[in-house]
């Protein structure tokens, strides 16, 4: 985003209306939701996607203590790392808890392999499981066209194993409507030992679609994010199946 995208618009904005040159809104504590239903994207299909990535300014502080030290820093572009043995691996998993019209509830995670439906309840599919943090990131796909069967949605990021903390990843949600701008939910908070953040919930009220950032970082996993939201499911250790690189 350009720097004026974030700029506040005025008392009664509930969200940023977004810029012609970028397309996109981002939600932040100050303009926090948006509607689906009022910018006519309430049908199609709703693609999440969640990326990360890491940069050498991680390795010896935050960007912004760098830069106090080093200011001539501010003239180089910053260097992403590659995917080298002497740099530690990042594993963000995208996930969502779902809870339908007619009281049906579960989640949907690469953990478990839990990856759901677009064609049939939950109406919600992750594509699959991105454990290296590519270009394309995680994707997760929910069919509007049935959101009359949708009561909530809550879309979480949670950190695998042993991995680096969320300040260090620079992790982002986008959500792309099949109409209107892309909506934008930077997890950039300092929350050191965080393991789980809930990012948006995307909820059916009275009809209406409403997209509302969340951004609740804990300090457990997904039982403890379904104690903070309610949903009432019960839990128990997963794991992954090993791959190749």
């Amino acid at each position: 985003m350009g720097f004026f995208d974030g700029l506040w618009r005025g008392r009664d904005a509930d969200f940023d209306s977004g810029s012609a040159a970028s397309n996109s809104i981002e939600l932040t504590k100050r303009h926090h939701q948006v509607s689906l239903t009022k910018q006519g994207a309430a049908t199609g299909h709703l693609r999440v996607n969640l990326s990360w990535r890491m940069r050498t300014s991680d390795i010896g502080g935050s960007p912004r203590e760098s830069l106090l030290r080093h200011p001539f820093k501010a003239l180089k572009p910053a260097e992403i790392m590659g995917h080298g043995q002497s740099m530690v691996n990042v594993d963000l998993d995208l996930g969502c808890l779902y809870e339908l019209m007619d009281g049906a509830k579960g989640v949907v995670q690469p953990l478990g392999g839990y990856f759901g439906d677009v064609n049939a309840a939950p109406y919600v599919k992750l594509s699959g499981d991105d454990r290296f943090g590519s270009a394309s990131g995680e994707t997760m796909y929910v069919n509007l066209d049935h959101r009359e069967q949708i009561k909530r949605l809550l879309v979480f990021v949670y950190i695998y194993d042993q991995t680096p903390a969320f300040d260090r990843t620079h992790a982002i949600v986008t959500l792309y409507p099949s109409n209107g701008p892309r909506i934008e939910i930077h997890l950039d908070e300092r929350h050191p030992q965080a393991r789980s953040c809930a990012v948006v919930m995307i909820e059916n009220v009275k009809g209406e679609l409403v997209v509302r950032r969340e951004v609740k970082f804990v300090y457990g996993f997904q039982a403890e994010l379904d104690r903070l939201y309610g949903w009432g499911l019960q839990w128990g250790r997963g794991y992954k199946s090993k791959v190749e690189r």
